[in-house]
């Protein structure tokens, strides 16, 4: 082992030991974030291609969720347990945020956001809220539209990924209200879309076990979304999935096929994975394969653009653990053709110090990654 390698070598050691001393788990639950003290030192334990660059881009984001760009270029956080939403405000110095605002608290679990028309719009449990002329007003937004209440009241993944498709809808992604289970609530375990005034709500998705990130392609203007595959099936069944849903209507099988070939045990008897739609690429089991978005972005090489970039949030019921890392799959045209790690580091030794949830792509095409664990926003850049 050389110089520098012992020496960060040392400096990771000592940072993983101030974690273990704080409770990590403990700590970061009840607060949503990791001092940034800590976090300068632990974010060197990143591993990138050759030619990447990660650095923090905001700390002080207590549970940072879901991430949406306005138009002017503030960056609009999601969360769920904090209850809040932030803007971060850029400065003269892009690679990092120049003020962190916390423009709304109180809410019920505002995981998902999107900006449309200089509006932004929050998704609670049950319902969308509208902030209009947003950024004119970060420290002082006025009382917000309510859009819908539409969205079903559930306990078990109530937590909403949003976004404004292509065609000016507004998506909502809305879980089981389970682990597994059949429901005669059609709005669940789906992927709904509205008019932006919240009108003309219908199912765009469905057998859609619980999607908290999607995004569409550059060029086809498709849809893509990813799934969390079932809990208590072992450690390696069944797989996450990356789906392409390129117009309404389509079943992905929940709750009675998961990944292309296999059969709930409880649910599956009398139907084939035949008659649903088979997952784009099977990702590993229990990774957590939340935010995603294409890179269309100039800063990466030519290789990057167009993929789709993945947050994998991270198992929690795996014996051992996996995820903890954005990975990247690769296209060709409308196929899936690769899928391997991009970053990772958040995971060590067994242990996680944080737990990547959402990915943007920015002006300047760098790529930020939010992170509920550690309540930071990372920027990773490219330098030839």
């Amino acid at each position: 082992m050389n110089k520098g390698s012992r020496k960060r070598w040392i400096i990771l050691s000592v940072a993983i030991a101030l974690l273990g001393l704080l409770g990590a788990a403990g700590y970061c639950r009840w607060t949503g974030q990791i001092p940034a003290p800590l976090l300068e030192i632990l974010v060197r334990r990143i591993q990138l291609p050759p030619g990447f660059k990660i650095e923090l881009y905001a700390t002080g984001v207590p549970n940072a969720r879901s991430l949406t760009l306005g138009s002017g270029g503030t960056v609009f956080v999601g969360s769920r347990r904090a209850g809040k939403v932030y803007a971060l405000v850029g400065n003269e110095r892009r690679e990092k945020a120049g003020e962190v605002i916390t423009i709304t608290r109180g809410l019920d679990t505002p995981n998902g956001v999107a900006f449309h028309d200089g509006s932004l719009y929050v998704a609670e449990v049950s319902r969308v809220l509208r902030y209009d002329a947003i950024e004119t007003r970060l420290q002082n937004p006025a009382a917000p539209v309510v859009v819908s209440t539409d969205l079903p009241l559930t306990k078990q993944h109530e937590w909403r990924f949003t976004g404004f498709g292509p065609d000016g809808w507004l998506y909502v992604g809305v879980g089981a209200p389970c682990n597994v289970c059949e429901s005669t609530d059609k709005r669940v375990a789906s992927i709904l879309r509205m008019r932006a005034d919240g009108s003309g709500m219908e199912a765009y998705a469905t057998g859609v076990r619980n999607s908290v990130g999607f995004d569409w392609q550059p060029g086809s203007k498709e849809m893509w979304f990813t799934d969390n595959g079932r809990d208590n099936l072992g450690d390696d069944i069944p797989p996450d999935e990356l789906n392409y849903a390129p117009r309404a209507g389509m079943n992905f099988g929940f709750p009675y096929c998961h990944g292309k070939d296999i059969a709930d045990p409880q649910f599956g008897a009398g139907h084939s994975c035949a008659e649903f739609v088979a997952p784009a690429w099977n990702l590993p089991a229990h990774v957590a394969a939340i935010g995603m978005r294409f890179y269309d972005g100039g800063m990466f090489p030519q290789e990057y653009r167009s993929g789709i970039f993945i947050a994998e949030h991270g198992s929690w019921n795996r014996s051992v653990p996996i995820g903890y890392r954005v990975s990247r799959v690769v296209l060709d045209g409308d196929r899936a053709v690769k899928y391997e790690p991009f970053a990772q580091g958040w995971l060590a030794g067994g242990v996680h110090w944080g737990r990547p949830v959402d990915v943007l792509v920015m002006p300047d095409g760098a790529l930020l990654v939010s992170d509920d664990f550690a309540g930071a926003i990372y920027r990773i850049s490219y330098q030839k």
